[in-house]
C-alpha cells in the first residue's frame, strides 16, 4: 500500500538520494556547459547537485519529493542507456551491457533493504528485475555503503521506488558520517627549497605556496644525517600518540616526499583518551576474525584502540581508545555499530 501510494507520489515525502559516479562519466552526462543536468534538474523538479574537485569519483545528491526523485532516476536511467548505446556503435560486442548505477546509503538502513535472511533484497530483485548488491564493506572513512543497481531503465526505476519505501519505513539510526571521494593526490617533492610535481618521468616546479609551506616546515624540523630519525613535521607526517610524537626516517637529507593534502602546519588537535567498557559475550563481534574488524576500526577512525586482556571473575573487557576528539567520537561510534 505504502509503495503505491509513494510510485503515484501521493507521499509526498521529501528525500535524499546519493549517487556515485567516476569523474569521466560526469563529464559525459553534463552535456555542453552541464546543459543535461541543467535538463533534469527543470524537468524533474528535483534538485540535483554534483561534487566538485579533483576526485576520480563524484557524488550525485538528489533531492526532492519522491515522484520529483524518480523523474530524475528515470532521466539519469534513460541517459545511461543511450550513451551506452552510442559507445556501442563504434564496437564489435554484440551484447547489450545493463546500465548500472552505485547508491551510496548509510549502513544503518543496510539491514532493513537486505531484509532477514535476505528475504527483502530478494523480493526487490524478483519482482523487479535488476540485479541488485549491498557492499559487504563501508565506503573509506564512513558509515555508508555502496548499493549497485543494473538492469533495463525500466527495472531499475522499480527497483529505486523499492528502495525509497524501505529508506522511509526504516530512518537511519544514529548519526551517519557521508562518504566524500578522495581527490588524486599528487605525490609533491621537496629539494634544494623548491617544490616540483611529478609528471610522467619529469619534475615540474610547483606553485609558490608549497614552497613556502616546505620552508616553514624546515625551520621547524632541521634535519638530522642521513639514517638518523628526524622529528616529524607538525600535524602532517607524525601521528600524535598521547603525549610523544613518532619520527621518521628520511632516506635523504635534503629530499622529502609526501602527497600535498596539509590543511595546515599545526592542525591535529591534542590527544586524548577515552576507556569503554564491552560485554565479554560482545567482543568477538568487534574484534572480528583474527582481528579484522577492529583494524578497519582503527584505519577508519585513525584512533589508538587496545583491548584489555580478560580478567577472571569479571563479565566485561576493558576498551581504550587514544586520538584526537575526532577519531575517539569516530571509533566510538564505529564499535556501537558493531
Amino acid at each position: 500500500e505504502m509503495e503505491s501510494k509513494v510510485s503515484e507520489g501521493g507521499l509526498n515525502v521529501t528525500l535524499t538520494i546519493r549517487l556515485l559516479m567516476h569523474g569521466k562519466v560526469r563529464d559525459s552526462h553534463s552535456g555542453g556547459k552541464g546543459e543535461t543536468v541543467k535538463k533534469m534538474r527543470e524537468e524533474s523538479g528535483a534538485r540535483i547537485n554534483i561534487s566538485e574537485g579533483n576526485c576520480p569519483e563524484r557524488i550525485v545528491t538528489i533531492t526532492g519529493p519522491t515522484d520529483a526523485i524518480f523523474k530524475a532516476f528515470a532521466m539519469i536511467a534513460y541517459k545511461f542507456e543511450e550513451d551506452i548505446t552510442n559507445s556501442m556503435s563504434n564496437s564489435t560486442a554484440t551484447s547489450k551491457p545493463p546500465v548500472t548505477l552505485r547508491l551510496v546509503v548509510p549502513a544503518s538502513q543496510c539491514g532493513s533493504l537486505i531484509g532477514k535472511g535476505g528475504s527483502k533484497i530478494k523480493e526487490i530483485r524478483e519482482s523487479t528485475g535488476a540485479q541488485v548488491q549491498v557492499a559487504g564493506d563501508m565506503l573509506p572513512n564512513s558509515t555508508e555503503r555502496a548499493v549497485t543497481i543494473s538492469g533495463t531503465p525500466d527495472a531499475i526505476i522499480q527497483c529505486v521506488k523499492q528502495i525509497c519505501v524501505v529508506m522511509l519505513e526504516s530512518p537511519p539510526k544514529g548519526a551517519t558520517i557521508p562518504y566524500r571521494p578522495k581527490p588524486a593526490s599528487t605525490p609533491v617533492i621537496f629539494a634544494g627549497g623548491q617544490a616540483y610535481t611529478i609528471q610522467g618521468q619529469y619534475a615540474i616546479p610547483h606553485p609558490d605556496q608549497l614552497t613556502k609551506l616546505h620552508q616553514l616546515a624546515m625551520q621547524q624540523t632541521p634535519f638530522t644525517p642521513l639514517g638518523q630519525t628526524t622529528p616529524a613535521f607538525p600535524g602532517t607526517l607524525g601521528s600524535v600518540t598521547g603525549k610523544q610524537r613518532s619520527s621518521i626516517t628520511l632516506p635523504l637529507p635534503a629530499l622529502t616526499m609526501f602527497p600535498c593534502i596539509c590543511p595546515g602546519l599545526d592542525a591535529s588537535p591534542p590527544a586524548s583518551t577515552h576507556e569503554l567498557t564491552i560485554p565479554n559475550d560482545l567482543i568477538g563481534c568487534i574484534i572480528g576474525r583474527q582481528g579484522t574488524k577492529i583494524n578497519e576500526i582503527r584505519q577508519m577512525s585513525g584512533a589508538q584502540i587496545k583491548i584489555a586482556n580478560a580478567t577472571e571473575g569479571s563479565s566485561e573487557r576493558q576498551i581504550t581508545i587514544t586520538g584526537t576528539p575526532a577519531n575517539i567520537s569516530l571509533a566510538q561510534y564505529l564499535i556501537n555499530a558493531r
